[in-house]
């Protein structure tokens, strides 16, 4: 059983799936699988991956019947994962071929750990910026790590960037109170985020740029045409629906709750098209509100 699985949930990028892989199987860590989750796309994405596959053992492929979108397809590549742990990558970005190396000596040392963060370069034309959360290099508890967030106000809440306990992973997906017909691409993210937290006990954060994050233009998030800005608006709908609802059926801990609430005000204020104004007054709501959770915290 290898010790940590890629998952690659795959649909149309066949412009960057080849250096998405060969980020992979390049890994100084060899223990490891690849997954390559076909969501049923139109472009040659699939057919790459299976030349990759027959030439690398560690290459699996599995296809969905149906576009099922990012939160179903990664959930797809979980659930046929061996190791115990998985690092999610979107095949139109890579990894530091050291990404695997470093997190598995965080492991090596405490194999306790439910979560690892680790920092990332973020690309866009010829620019390569750091995205860094901007915590120190050590273990953290969740009420530390909790801690920590409602300082920085980072939230940081994307699936990739982080090595994830599988059983945990398969955990808090549990927790979403999902229909069988919502299909979500859209901050998809955040419905596994604020319960992952929620039930870890060991974090650690990593200070290394370890994924390389490229804005893609022609991906979900940058073609801005009606039909897609209307689907995301909807998917975004539902995820904010979603993330209530998780809010009033279960436990979550105080300070994630705060910051639930954060980022559904962020959501609503975004959808307003204010964002420039109401930003300001959202820093300032946060500003208030987040010493009583300092006080409910024992800073």
């Amino acid at each position: 059983m290898s010790q940590i699985s890629i998952i690659l949930p795959t649909y149309n990028v066949e412009k960057y799936i080849s250096r998405a892989l060969e980020s992979c199987i390049n890994q100084s860590f060899k223990d490891i699988e690849i997954i390559v989750v076909d969501d049923c796309g139109s472009d040659k994405s699939i057919d790459i991956a299976k030349e990759y596959a027959s030439k690398d053992n560690r290459i699996k492929i599995i296809h969905n019947e149906e576009n099922l979108k990012l939160l179903r397809a990664r959930y797809e590549g979980v659930k046929a994962a061996t190791s115990p742990y998985i690092i999610f990558l979107d095949p139109d970005d890579y990894l530091e071929l050291n990404a695997c190396e470093e997190c598995i000596k965080i492991l090596d040392k405490d194999n306790k750990v439910d979560l690892i963060f680790f920092d990332a370069f973020v690309l866009n034309n010829n620019s390569k910026i750091e995205r860094k959360l901007n915590f120190q290099k050590k273990y953290y508890t969740k009420k530390d790590f909790l801690k920590k967030l409602l300082k920085t106000k980072n939230l940081f809440w994307t699936m990739w960037g982080k090595v994830i306990k599988k059983e945990l992973y398969l955990k808090a997906f549990s927790l979403i109170p999902l229909e069988k017909n919502i299909k979500i691409n859209m901050a998809e993210d955040v419905l596994l985020y604020y319960p992952l937290i929620n039930i870890s006990n060991t974090i650690f954060h990593l200070s290394k740029n370890l994924y390389n994050y490229q804005i893609n233009n022609s991906s979900i998030t940058g073609t801005m045409i009606l039909q897609n800005i209307k689907t995301n608006m909807q998917e975004q709908d539902s995820v904010t629906t979603l993330l209530k609802k998780m809010q009033h059926n279960y436990s979550f801990n105080q300070s994630l709750l705060f910051l639930i609430d954060y980022y559904l005000l962020i959501e609503k204020t975004l959808s307003l098209g204010k964002q420039n104004s109401i930003y300001f007054k959202i820093n300032l709501i946060f500003k208030k509100n987040r010493f009583k959770f300092y006080r409910f915290l024992k800073m």
